[in-house]
């Protein structure tokens, strides 16, 4: 084990002792996303920021307690070999539903029902809802709903003010609302809602992240 892992191992074994919430908990997982940032898978997926997401938010919910899935045993792996375990997964997810939605757009499935009526069936699956919003993400929400300097509401997507990056980056937090779900809302096409998202949104995210030390 590198100097680099037994340090997030004794910072993440600290943070653990303290109740989930407090400042001193808090403290050291800041410094465990800090310094484990460096050490994560990257690509150049389209869908990179948003598995980042959720690595975090999984990251969050059970790196202390297993909220959404097993606890993370430091006797088992590294922090970085754990949490880039989840984040490939959740790209190799975002491949297979991306290759899903092509798939039914290029041929949809209908069925016919016992009145005769032919309906079209949708395959594709909302992601599941995150049940618990852990701290760092609080964190992200306040700033974006206060949004201080206004720039958030600001950047929008041309002809339509009302879906600008505040109402994106809110609704895209855990419970996350799907881009299939937003596209029909707003009456707009997926690939139009995460291009803007991809390129206005995320970068102000990202700054955000940056500035407060957990990117």
């Amino acid at each position: 084990m590198g100097e680099l892992d037994q340090q997030l191992r004794e910072l993440v074994i600290e943070a653990c002792q303290h109740p989930p919430g407090s400042p001193k908990r808090q403290r050291a997982l800041t410094k465990v996303i800090r310094l484990a940032s460096s050490k994560l898978w990257r690509d150049s997926s389209p869908h990179y920021a948003d598995a980042l997401q959720q690595t975090w938010v999984y990251f969050c919910q059970n790196v202390c307690e297993a909220k959404t899935g097993s606890r993370y045993d430091p006797s088992q792996s590294t922090v970085p070999t754990w949490l880039n375990a989840y984040l490939k997964r959740r790209l190799q997810d975002f491949y297979i539903d991306t290759q899903k939605q092509q798939a039914t757009r290029a041929l949809p499935q209908t069925w016919q029902t016992r009145s005769g009526d032919v309906e079209e069936l949708d395959p594709i699956a909302n992601l599941p809802a995150e049940p618990d919003v852990p701290p760092l993400l609080e964190e992200v929400r306040a700033w974006a709903e206060a949004d201080k300097s206004g720039e958030l509401r600001r950047v929008h997507i041309e002809g339509y003010p009302q879906i600008n990056c505040q109402l994106l980056i809110l609704r895209r937090l855990p419970p996350e609302a799907s881009w299939k779900d937003l596209a029909a809302e707003f009456g707009l096409t997926v690939s139009t809602l995460s291009s803007f998202y991809q390129r206005q949104c995320m970068p102000r995210l990202r700054k955000f992240g940056e500035s407060e030390g957990y990117l």
